[in-house]
């Protein structure tokens, strides 16, 4: 059976992609020069966050995510980033590909939240793959490709926060329920407000400035990042 080797030479943000897109530049190699004819490759990044360093405002804004610091070395778990699918072309030994990985700016996500609470230096990511590939000199042979095949990539911080300043502009992202959004437009359109940004801005002055001057909330200590969905384990294709 061939034996695959993969690495993450680079990655860049996608400047004319529709939406947040990085472009992950993969070098492959098939033992023994071997001749491939398509390779059909699944791909699974993942943040490995207990890999680097946070400062004092990193670590207030994962708070959400891991919790107290203190209770890093059981909370900081992988982070599922992407699962994407791509198409190798042939090639004979080794080759190189782009691997687009479209990124949500939705803060309610895991991988969102994290890397916009990273101010600067790299965030460590672990490619996992798996996949089906067609080699042979003479004929088709149709073989795996082995589930412990894996990469280590590191993304530079300022590549994120370009390419999600490039598409949302000085500009934060917000989910609602349907009905919430209803009331919401209800509200502007009562008092003739000429956008959301106003129509938030009435409501914070609205409310009563009772809580904390700085810092995090206070938090149920037992439920701080338990909506964190643990990604240890690889995804099945």
């Amino acid at each position: 059976m061939t034996d695959f080797a993969f690495t993450c030479t680079g990655v860049r943000a996608d400047p004319y992609a529709a939406g947040p897109t990085l472009v992950f530049r993969l070098r492959i190699t098939a033992s023994g020069g071997t001749r491939v004819h398509a390779l059909a490759l699944r791909c699974q990044l993942r943040i490995e966050p207990a890999r680097r360093d946070y400062g004092p405002a990193e670590a207030a804004a994962l708070h959400d995510l891991f919790g107290d610091r203190s209770r890093w070395g059981s909370t900081l778990h992988p982070v599922q980033l992407a699962q994407v699918a791509v198409m190798v072309p042939g090639f004979t030994g080794e080759t190189e590909t782009d691997v687009a990985v479209p990124c949500s700016y939705d803060t309610d996500i895991s991988a969102g939240r994290y890397l916009a609470a990273l101010e600067d230096g790299e965030a460590p990511l672990l490619m996992l793959f798996s996949g089906t590939a067609f080699t042979g000199a003479g004929g088709f042979h149709v073989e795996p490709v082995p589930w412990d095949r894996e990469a280590s990539c590191r993304l530079p911080v300022t590549v994120w926060q370009e390419m999600m300043e490039q598409h949302f502009p000085g500009c934060g992202w917000l989910r609602l329920p349907r009905a919430t959004m209803a009331d919401l437009l209800a509200y502007r359109s009562r008092r003739a407000l000429a956008s959301w940004e106003e129509t938030v801005r009435s409501l914070l002055d609205a409310a009563p400035a009772d809580g904390p001057a700085d810092g995090p909330p206070p938090r149920d200590p037992a439920r701080s990042g338990a909506f964190l969905p643990r990604a240890a384990g690889r995804t099945a294709p």
